[in-house]
């Protein structure tokens, strides 16, 4: 008989295995077999009747649950074994929460502890009502809208019309409580202001250069959560991500780094799955990878490898990803990471990696190498070169006779304007350090770039502004 998660061999009894007791009263339950060693095998007890009489009364005064109780044998060698039920309700030990995960005994507290009380009431974090909100004070009737919209072309309509009142719609998608409240995901799904009400929530997205001392832009997106996608997926391809360009005889295609529907996958299961009262969702763009963090463990019994496997659907918040559901953002078939792996095996692109983070869930996806267009006497040439490292081979290019770039959204000198769009008082030291390249190329890109009417600067070039003019 081996141990298992649910199976523990000890040799003797000592008071603190009722930590054990208690940890498999509040998961699944469990066995201990008092009088067996780690393989086991048994080893003998002394006084086995008393131990029989005082064990249960122990539990029972410490626990308040009735296990079920057994003296064994194993080759005629007398053994204890403690089963142990689930329990309904939360169990203490001296106001402790011992809970059993995998094969470890782990104190709950916090936000886990909050969880798990809530789900042993039945409810998620997301069903507790918010005693100072009202709907017209604090749901936003654009928002609500924009939902149906969605859930119209999703074909998940739940029996309601976008002439309904704004509390039938809530009554319908269960975001109000039985006594008129409104929940914490109604808010965050449709209030005007979340952020009065739950100050993590928001999306953060930071671009960095090779590490997180080196901050270069930032940008903190704020409001209810039914139509922060969209505002996310807009921030990255204005600011943040690269477009790869490519030409289909004279039809040029311009393709973004990450698969949109991939990346669209990730930000809806980050928003979704986010424990709310952690911290904000985190995005940070490196040079060379981009990491998305959004804060909660996984769901008790999940690993990493089971999530892009074929797995059952278990939701953090269980309204908010109803909404998700009807409105077409996500599945409830835990398919989602399925879909992203396709997206990027669609693209040709090495898959994201995930892993447990400080807490939370963490996507890391390597950023590929890219390439930059030139026209040389007339002729398209593409020139190989991985992201931010472009120095050598446009330099050769440069210094050749009657060369002009092709500006495109995945240039050195695209990277150039976006950065000074954002900070016209943006530094030729601080873009050299951001893309990458010396300084004396810097000044390169941006002759260019003025002598074409692309940019312009104020007053004089040291202490001036730039200027974007098309």
């Amino acid at each position: 008989m081996e141990e298992t998660n649910i199976i523990e061999h000890k040799s003797q009894w000592r008071d603190e295995w009722l930590q054990w007791i208690c940890g498999f009263a509040n998961n699944q339950g469990g066995v201990i077999n008092i009088g067996l060693n780690d393989k086991g095998q048994p080893v003998g007890l002394q006084k086995v009747k008393k131990l029989m009489e005082d064990i249960p009364s122990k539990i029972i005064n410490k626990l308040g649950i009735v296990p079920d109780v057994d003296q064994r044998k194993i080759d005629g060698i007398d053994y204890i074994q403690i089963t142990v039920l689930p329990s309904n309700v939360p169990i203490l030990l001296d106001g402790v929460c011992y809970y059993r995960s995998g094969a470890t005994n782990q104190i709950l507290r916090g936000d886990s502890l909050h969880t798990f009380v809530l789900k042993k009431m039945g409810l998620s974090w997301d069903d507790i009502p918010v005693n100072d909100a009202t709907i017209e004070n604090d749901i936003d009737r654009k928002a609500i809208e924009f939902f149906i919209n969605k859930a119209k072309k999703s074909g998940r309509v739940p029996g309601i019309s976008i002439d309904d009142s704004t509390e039938t719609i809530l009554e319908n998608l269960n975001l109000i409580t039985r006594d008129g409240k409104l929940k914490n995901a109604a808010i965050l799904l449709f209030g005007k202001e979340p952020e009065k009400f739950f100050v993590a929530n928001g999306f953060k997205i930071g671009r960095f250069v090779s590490d997180e001392s080196d901050l270069i832009i930032q940008d903190d997106i704020k409001g209810n959560i039914i139509q922060m996608t969209d505002k996310v997926i807009e921030t990255l391809m204005s600011k943040y991500l690269v477009f790869h360009i490519s030409y289909e005889g004279l039809q040029r295609i311009e393709t973004l780094e990450i698969p949109e529907q991939a990346l669209r996958e990730l930000i809806y299961n980050a928003i979704c799955h986010k424990s709310y009262p952690g911290e904000q969702i985190q995005m940070k763009i490196y040079n060379d990878r981009i990491s998305l963090y959004n804060y909660g463990s996984l769901p008790d019994g999940f690993t990493v490898e089971k999530l892009i496997q074929e797995h059952s659907s278990r939701q953090r918040n269980q309204n908010i990803a109803r909404v998700f559901y009807l409105a077409g953002f996500i599945e409830a078939w835990g398919r989602g990471f399925r879909k992203i792996h396709n997206e990027f095996e669609k693209a040709g692109l090495e898959q994201p990696t995930y892993d447990e983070h400080c807490g939370g869930f963490r996507v890391t996806i390597q950023r590929q190498k890219t390439g930059t267009l030139f026209v040389n006497n007339g002729t398209l040439e593409h020139h190989d070169v991985t992201l931010g490292s472009t120095e050598n081979k446009v330099d050769t290019v440069l210094e050749s006779q009657n060369v002009t770039l092709n500006v495109t959204l995945d240039d050195n000198l695209k990277s150039i304007l976006q950065h000074i769009s954002h900070n016209t008082k943006i530094t030729v030291k601080e873009l050299a350090k951001i893309i990458e390249v010396s300084e004396r190329h810097v000044k390169r890109y941006i002759s260019y770039l003025r002598e074409k009417g692309f940019l312009d600067r104020t007053k004089n070039n040291r202490y001036g502004e730039w200027i974007i003019k098309k």
